[in-house]
């Protein structure tokens, strides 16, 4: 393996090991770590995430093709890592219900309710300067914070409900 590889890979492992370790453990303990400072939520306890939402307003987002960039879903299909999303069954442009509850379940794992920022899921593909990762090998899914699909996901985070 190339001297470049390895560092390549100790720079991941030192940029995604610690948000995966700590939602693991807010998990296990059955509690959502506090959210971020200026991160809003309704009610003194973390929001509920929503499964309509994210069927509807979430999903369409990992089938969408970004400008210069994969959709999600080529890289995330079936994949080796936190955001494995399901296969689309033979013929298929969306989910299944079965599929969509499958990756509901995934993703709910990458989110921490209430705190978009401290979610590897809008962390981990925003842009370094708009507060993003340094590496993310998709690219620079979301420039800013403004982006119309990275406020999608963050309302989702917080909690939005579908109607």
């Amino acid at each position: 393996m190339s001297r470049g590889v390895e560092l390549s890979l100790a720079l991941m492992s030192v940029l995604i090991l610690p948000f995966a370790s700590l939602r693991t453990a807010a998990q296990s303990t059955g509690k959502a770590s506090a959210p971020a400072a200026g991160a809003t939520s309704s009610s003194a306890e973390s929001p509920t995430l929503d499964y309509e939402f994210f069927k509807t307003r979430v999903e369409p987002i990992f089938l969408k093709k970004r400008p210069t960039h994969a959709r999600c879903y080529v890289c995330h299909e079936e994949a080796n890592h936190a955001l494995k999303l399901s296969k689309l069954s033979p013929g298929n442009t969306t989910w299944t219900e079965e599929e969509s509850r499958h990756n509901f379940d995934t993703v709910s794992q990458l989110v921490t309710p209430g705190d978009p920022l401290g979610s590897l899921l809008l962390h981990h593909p925003l842009a370094p300067e708009a507060g993003g990762d340094a590496f993310h090998s998709g690219g620079r899914q979301f420039e800013s914070q403004s982006d119309v699909d990275w406020q999608t996901l963050a309302e989702w985070v917080r909690g939005r409900k579908a109607n």
